[in-house]
């Protein structure tokens, strides 16, 4: 049996001339999360609903363990959904929610009872079995709806943002629950998000979707540290983008002239090919900057230097925001943990922010 346990191939969705999804090639492996993220109209909720069978695609296949599904109903496929909204029936009890799917399926009452109480377990919330929906939380709805579906053991379990209408901390709380359930079970699941944060914490792999499109896909830690285009840069995560020239390369990592300041820093190779002359973006993350109240060498070439505009404390991050003096620019940020006994930076203080080669990724124009 193959290793993909769903495979999309050339998979397409219009709507007149809008091209909601250009021909998509995807193989999504036995076990594994996967997260489709992007912004409003990217395709990622287009590319769900062709896999669940709830739209129709004009090119293309689906297959789920290697059986063409491309056309079949939902209920025809080896999957489970869970939405933002919950879709719990209010007037049935906690457990007669989580057993209604084996109804469906002729499961024995008594084996049904049994395994919505395994379920419940699954999810902690044991002791809700004879609550209705309304008498709990939306973290505890939230969390009936997953054991609902995964009490009839689909092959994939498809979540269309069901977090979205959860506060912040309640969101974190569940995005470990999800985690923790997802190991246990060993279930693929394919989750739909347009929070980067969520995506980063919670994926094996990022399907990163632009325009229709799958703009970049990998481990989080791909996307992040060594992204492919310039909308990967700027759309996971806080970056500095700065415009240069390679002026050489060694192997991988280039010496850019960079406009701010005509400074010459050295940068990695994002993986595409790049020669001296050409122009490139140099992503810097906030992090990855060191800050000095010195000038001088303390990083990949000349530092950068700038004076400060603000300050902002925003819980476990402190970040600084530096005027380098170029029009039409941005200010740079740095940003490092929060400490009390930090050094205290006064507004409008000259400051110079300096890297390593390996913190920083040249991508081509």
């Amino acid at each position: 049996m193959s290793s993909s346990n769903l495979q999309i191939s050339g998979l397409g969705k219009r709507y007149g001339d809008f091209v909601a999804l250009a021909p998509t090639h995807l193989d999504v492996a036995r076990g594994e999360f996967l997260t489709l993220l992007g912004p409003s109209g990217s395709g990622k909720t287009t590319l769900l609903s062709l896999i669940a069978g709830l739209a129709q695609p004009d090119e293309g296949r689906v297959l789920i363990d290697g059986a063409d599904v491309t056309f079949g109903a939902p209920y025809e496929r080896d999957i489970g959904m869970v939405f933002q909204n919950y879709a719990l029936f209010p007037h049935m009890t906690i457990e007669e929610n989580i057993a209604f799917p084996l109804k469906m399926r002729k499961v024995p009452a008594a084996e049904a009872r049994r395994r919505a109480l395994e379920a419940l377990e699954m999810v902690r919330l044991p002791h809700v079995a004879a609550r209705l929906p309304r008498e709990l939380s939306g973290g505890q709805q939230q969390r009936i709806a997953l054991a609902r579906c995964m009490v009839y053991r689909p092959a994939i379990i498809l979540m269309d943002e069901p977090l979205g209408a959860l506060d912040k901390k309640l969101r974190d709380q569940m995005q470990l629950e999800i985690k923790r359930i997802h190991r246990e079970l060993g279930t693929t699941i394919v989750y739909v998000t347009h929070d980067q944060e969520e995506a980063m914490t919670m994926s094996d792999r990022i399907c990163l979707m632009n325009g229709g499109a799958i703009e970049q896909l990998g481990s989080p830690a791909d996307l992040y540290f060594r992204p492919r285009t310039l909308f990967v840069a700027d759309f996971l995560g806080e970056s500095n983008l700065l415009q240069g020239v390679v002026t050489a390369v060694d192997g991988e990592t280039l010496s850019v002239q960079l406009a701010h300041q005509g400074v010459t820093g050295q940068a990695l190779s994002n993986g595409a090919p790049i020669k001296a002359g050409q122009k490139v973006t140099v992503m810097l993350r906030p992090q990855n900057l060191s800050v000095s109240t010195a000038s001088g060498n303390g990083g990949a070439g000349q530092p950068l230097s700038g004076k400060l505009l603000d300050v902002m404390v925003t819980g476990s991050l402190t970040k600084l925001y530096l005027d380098t003096g170029i029009a039409d620019t941005a200010p740079i940020v740095v940003a490092y943990p929060t400490q009390r006994q930090a050094e205290q930076y006064a507004i409008g203080q000259p400051l110079s922010v300096s890297w390593q080669a390996a913190d920083a990724v040249a991508i081509a124009e």
